[in-house]
């Protein structure tokens, strides 16, 4: 049963990205910790990560 599962989440995974788009079409543009806004090159991929703390 199990194995039927993982089986059944690969193919849904597979479908997903198969419709997904290859590039985005607008810049990705994001707030860093003083407000000042940060924006993503689309010409090649770039890394990034979020730290959140909650207080």
């Amino acid at each position: 049963m199990r194995s039927k599962l993982m089986l059944l989440a690969a193919i849904v995974l597979l479908v997903l990205t198969a419709c997904g788009q290859d590039k985005a079409e607008d810049p990705i543009t994001l707030k860093d910790q003083n407000s000042n806004e940060v924006t993503f090159p689309q010409d090649k991929p770039a890394l990034f990560f979020f730290i959140t703390t909650y207080t």
